[in-house]
């Protein structure tokens, strides 16, 4: 699927720096930061959601009822 992304010019900047430093696409580089992103926030919402439910597992309980 074909996207126009917008940046900034100091982002653009920096993502040309580092395509070229890794030896990498400009594609390739916002990929993978994309994922790292999208699992990083994955990662927390589920911690999250498992500290409130040990947390407050009795008050869920009693809700559920």
């Amino acid at each position: 699927m074909a996207q126009t992304l917008r940046l900034p010019d100091d982002v653009k900047e920096a993502l040309r720096e580092t395509a070229a430093r890794e030896g990498r696409s400009e594609h390739e580089v916002i990929v993978t930061a994309v994922q790292r992103y999208t699992a990083d926030r994955t990662g927390r919402r589920d911690a999250l959601i498992e500290t409130v439910m040990e947390r407050d597992a009795r008050l869920l309980e009693r809700l559920a009822q």
